[in-house]
C-alpha cells in the first residue's frame, strides 16, 4: 500500500521500504550509514549461517553485529536442518533481531548448494515443515516478541513457479510477511524483473504483507512496483549501492512530497567517509580497506567523471591514503566549481 508504514506481526515500522540482505554488502556500517539518510523501514543482516552462530565463529559473529543505531533488524538465516534453524533462530532472538528471515530465494551455489536459499522451493511441503518449527521455535524463544518472514523467488525456474502456494501455506503456519524477488532462480539476475509474478502472490495471501524486490534502483521504479504488483512494501538491494539515499527518495515519492535534492558532491563524500570511519570501528583495518576498495567503483557512479580519484581509492595502500583521497578530491571539486562560478 503506498505511503503506508508496514506491520510485521507486533513490529511496526516507521515506512514501508526495507534494505535487502546483499551478501557482502549490507554489514553494521553500510546499514547505519543508510539509515541516517532516511526512509528505512527495516534492515536486514547479511546472510547468517546458524551454524556458524551456534559455534560463535568470528565471521558469523562479525555478520550478525548490531548496536543501537541499527533497529528494527531482521537477522537472516539460511539452512535446511530444521533442529539447527531453529537454534540459530533462538540465538537471533536472544542477540537482539526484531524480525528473523529464513532465505528460500538465494540463487548463489555456496548458498543452494548446502540446501539452503533458493533450493528450498524445489520442496514446498518439506519447506513448509521447516518454517513451522523455526516459527515455533521463535514464538517461544521471543514470547511471541519476535515475527518469522521468508523471502524467496518465483521459482527455481519456469516449469516450476512455486511462490504463489508456497506464500499462501507459509501465512497458515504463521509466517508474518514474505518478501519476493520477481525472478527465478534460473534467471538469476537476468532479464527484467516480473512484476505480474509478484502481483500473483500478493494475491494469493489473505493478509499478511507482500514486500516485492528486484530492479528498484530509483523512486519512479519503487511506485511503479507497488502500483503495478498491489504489494505492500519494496525491499531495495543494488539500488542503495551507489545512492543510499534512494529510501528517503522513495518514501518521499509515495508520500506526494516535492523530491528531495540529491546530495551534493560534499554530502556524497562525507557519506564515503561515516562509511569507512564506521568500518574501521566496527570491523578492523584490512576489513575497511578491502571494502572501500571495492564499494568506491559504485559510489563514484554518482560523483561524476572522477577516474583518478576512484583508482586512487582503489589502489590506496593504508586508511590515511583512502582520507587523503577524499581531502584531495574535495579540494579539486571546489576549485572546478568555484572556476566555473567565475567564468559564469
Amino acid at each position: 500500500m503506498i505511503a503506508s508504514p508496514l506491520t510485521i506481526g507486533p513490529v511496526e515500522l516507521d515506512t514501508n521500504l526495507l534494505l535487502a540482505p546483499v551478501a557482502n554488502y549490507c554489514d553494521l556500517a553500510f546499514r547505519i550509514v543508510t539509515r541516517s539518510l532516511g526512509g528505512v523501514g527495516l534492515a536486514c543482516t547479511d546472510l547468517l549461517s546458524p551454524h556458524g552462530l551456534l559455534k560463535e565463529t568470528a565471521r558469523s559473529i562479525d555478520l550478525a553485529q548490531t548496536n543501537e543505531l541499527d533497529s528494527p533488524i531482521c537477522m537472516q538465516l539460511y539452512g535446511c536442518d530444521p533442529d539447527i534453524l531453529s537454534a540459530g533462530a533462538q540465538w537471533a532472538v536472544d542477540h537482539g533481531a526484531d524480525v528473523i528471515d529464513i532465505n528460500m530465494g538465494c540463487p548463489v551455489d555456496k548458498v543452494a548448494k548446502k540446501n539452503g536459499g533458493s533450493l528450498l522451493l524445489c520442496d514446498a511441503l518439506k519447506t513448509v515443515r521447516l518454517t513451522e518449527r523455526v516459527v515455533a521455535a521463535v514464538d517461544r524463544a521471543s514470547l511471541g516478541r519476535v515475527p518469522v518472514t521468508a523471502k524467496l523467488r518465483l521459482g527455481w525456474d519456469d516449469s516450476r513457479i512455486i511462490a504463489p502456494g508456497l506464500a499462501r501455506d507459509l501465512e497458515q503456519i504463521g509466517v508474518a510477511a514474505i518478501t519476493v524477488h520477481g525472478r527465478t532462480t534460473e534467471q538469476r539476475f537476468k532479464g527484467d524483473v516480473r512484476l505480474d509474478g509478484i502481483a500473483r502472490v500478493v494475491e494469493s495471501v489473505e493478509r499478511i504483507p507482500i514486500i516485492g524486490n528486484g530492479d528498484v534502483t530509483s523512486p519512479a521504479a519503487c511506485m511503479n512496483m507497488l502500483r503495478e504488483t498491489g504489494c505492500d512494501g519494496v525491499m531495495i538491494g543494488r539500488g542503495a549501492f551507489a545512492a543510499p539515499w534512494i529510501f528517503r527518495d522513495c518514501w518521499a515519492a509515495q508520500s506526494d512530497a516535492p523530491a528531495p535534492a540529491e546530495p551534493t558532491h560534499l554530502e556524497k563524500i562525507k557519506i564515503i567517509r561515516r562509511y569507512f570511519d564506521l568500518m574501521l570501528e566496527y570491523r578492523n583495518e584490512h576489513y575497511a580497506m578491502t571494502h572501500i576498495r571495492r564499494r568506491i567503483s559504485w559510489f563514484a557512479k554518482r560523483l561524476g567523471p572522477c577516474k583518478p580519484f576512484k583508482e586512487t581509492v582503489r589502489l590506496a595502500q593504508t586508511p590515511a591514503d583512502v582520507y587523503a583521497a577524499l581531502d584531495r578530491y574535495l579540494a579539486e571539486d571546489h576549485t572546478a566549481a568555484a572556476f566555473a562560478s567565475t567564468a559564469a
